[in-house]
């Protein structure tokens, strides 16, 4: 029995975010300038490998060999239209992922992997805003308890989350070639099957970024923190937290309407809130099209 709930405690911080839906690091560079009206579809495969998970209410490490891999492929799909509100381009999306978590804890016996389709998110309000030297978005939406969550390290959470987001970019010189961006969301959760209902959680993305002949490249990183209590049974006034840095390059194929991407990210801090919080590496790849 004491190794199920070690596990449900795991499961619950795994993914890659501390309580919300939301994984960080999946933008970076110009994370908020909204593309201009059109149809886009945009592949993000994150790796996250785990090598420390930290006791509750601390920044410790658990005792042990332990370790955990998420492998997800988020397929998001944008539509920008040709309509204005508030002066901005109006637009919707939707995000679709496949989600395989492998866990190893060795302290208490387990081991266990699944895949599957995650919970999915419809956002029926994306604003993107266009000055001359600055970009910045405003969006809300819902991820839905859509996906299966029948084990500890099944693909879905369990609950809903309200998402907001709002952000800007600025760019330092007339040419374009220099920039740089922040991205936050906001997630409020609701409860799951068991009453439990995790904190709000923000995310900050951000990135510096210069053009240098064909690519760009810059410097990135997230701040995903805990910022209202957990509640129900087994709930503390504990509160997680995760801080990363890392780089990016940003390759555009213009004549295909592609741009690639690819990133790297290293936590260099984590804390534990009611549950166990992992802390590792991220690599992410992403493919954005233009129809």
């Amino acid at each position: 029995m004491k190794k199920i709930i070690f596990a449900a405690a795991l499961a619950a911080s795994l993914g890659a975010h501390a309580g919300g839906h939301y994984v960080p690091g999946v933008e970076g560079i110009q994370a908020a300038s909204v593309p201009p009206p059109g149809a886009y579809y945009l592949g993000y495969l994150v790796d996250y490998n785990i090598d420390q998970f930290k006791a509750p209410g601390t920044r410790n490490d658990l005792p042990g060999h332990n370790s955990g891999t998420v492998v997800a492929l988020a397929n998001r799909f944008v539509w920008i239209s040709n309509h204005k509100f508030a002066g901005a381009d109006f637009g919707m999306e939707a995000i679709v992922p496949v989600i395989g978590t492998s866990l190893t804890i060795n302290a208490a016996s387990i081991s266990e992997t699944r895949t599957g389709l995650g919970d999915v998110y419809l956002g029926p309000l994306v604003l993107g805003w266009h000055g001359s030297n600055w970009d910045a978005v405003a969006s809300a939406g819902l991820w839905l308890d859509s996906a299966s969550n029948s084990t500890p390290v099944a693909p879905g959470k369990g609950f809903k989350s309200t998402m907001l987001t709002a952000g800007a970019t600025y760019y330092f010189d007339a040419s374009k070639t220099i920039s740089g961006s922040a991205l936050m969301r906001f997630e409020t959760n609701s409860k799951k099957s068991g009453g439990f209902k995790p904190g709000n959680q923000a995310t900050l993305e951000w990135g510096i970024a210069k053009v240098m002949g064909p690519v760009q490249v810059g410097v990135v990183g997230y701040d995903q923190v805990q910022v209202s209590n957990d509640s129900g049974v087994g709930a503390s006034s504990n509160k997680s937290s995760r801080h990363a840095i890392g780089a990016e390059v940003v390759m555009p194929i213009i004549s295909a309407g592609v741009f690639l991407k690819a990133a790297a990210y290293k936590e260099y801090r984590s804390e534990a809130g009611t549950g166990v919080e992992p802390r590792g590496n991220l690599l992410r790849f992403t493919f954005v099209k233009a129809f």
